[in-house]
């Protein structure tokens, strides 16, 4: 398994696994070409990565990581991870955890002292799996959707 940032071609295997759930299933549309202008963006962006992992030439896996810089806690810069996703029959072999581990290392390298994730309170099964991680819920998040 190799670790790489994603492609354009890569957008439908992302999307498909961004689709794999019961809340992906209502708000991600393939073919809409509002996906590679946001790979673009990221591509752009030198603190956000979109991260897939492959293996055999296909796409198993997904991560987005950012680097998120701030001056609370004296400056401290953050890396936030989002729209970790791996294949549904791929799942249970590490493959989550390798990407994770993946975001933490590029956090370490730029510098970041904390790790921080989203998950929606209906994602039951990946709330464990952010603590199996050694991720804590020490806070509330709350949302404001503008469109």
């Amino acid at each position: 398994m190799i670790f790489r940032d994603a492609l354009l071609e890569d957008i439908p295997y992302i999307v498909a696994l961004l689709a794999d759930d019961p809340l992906g299933a209502q708000r991600e549309r393939l073919g809409d070409p509002a996906y590679a202008q946001a790979l673009k963006a990221i591509d752009a962006d030198p603190t956000t990565r979109f991260l897939v992992a492959e293996e055999d030439g296909a796409v198993i896996g997904c991560m987005q990581v950012s680097i998120l810089p701030g001056l609370a806690r004296r400056g401290a810069r953050r890396v936030q991870f989002e729209s970790l996703r791996v294949v549904g029959g791929e799942r249970r072999k590490g493959i989550g955890a390798a990407l994770v581990a993946e975001g933490l290392r590029l956090a370490r390298e730029a510098g970041c002292t904390f790790a921080e994730i989203t998950t929606d309170q209906s994602r039951e099964a990946a709330q464990r799996f952010w603590e199996r991680q050694g991720f804590k819920a020490t806070h509330v998040g709350f949302k404001q959707f503008l469109s």
